[in-house]
């Protein structure tokens, strides 16, 4: 069964999802139409193994979700929302210099 989770834990989680692009990618995609593990790991130019571990975390994560199709499984948002909050966060504009980093980065590991 599913809970709602703290508000806090669900922007960590959707925090550690964002963190890296390889699962940053897997969501645009996915953003755009639910997709096949081997269509994802052919469209992004990763292996299998490494798409599935990404894939494994954003379902932990509650971003994607598997949907049983015939002998395969397909992969998609957890919610249509979730396009709706990339493409808000995408679009949102940081005036940041490229060879910056957060301060804490070198302490906590951020950026």
């Amino acid at each position: 069964m599913l809970t709602a989770a703290p508000d806090i834990e669900v922007l960590a989680r959707f925090g550690r999802a964002l963190a890296e692009p390889i699962r940053c990618r897997i969501l645009l995609a996915l953003r755009e139409a639910p997709a096949y593990p081997a269509d994802l790991a052919d469209a992004l130019g990763v292996s299998r193994t490494r798409l599935s571990n990404h894939l494994a975390c954003l379902r932990d994560c509650g971003l994607v979700v598997t949907v049983p199709d015939g002998r395969r499984t397909r992969y998609e948002l957890a919610d249509e929302r979730l396009g709706h909050a990339l493409d808000d966060l995408r679009t949102a504009v940081l005036a940041v210099e490229s060879d910056r980093t957060c301060v804490e980065a070198d302490e906590e590991g951020c950026c």
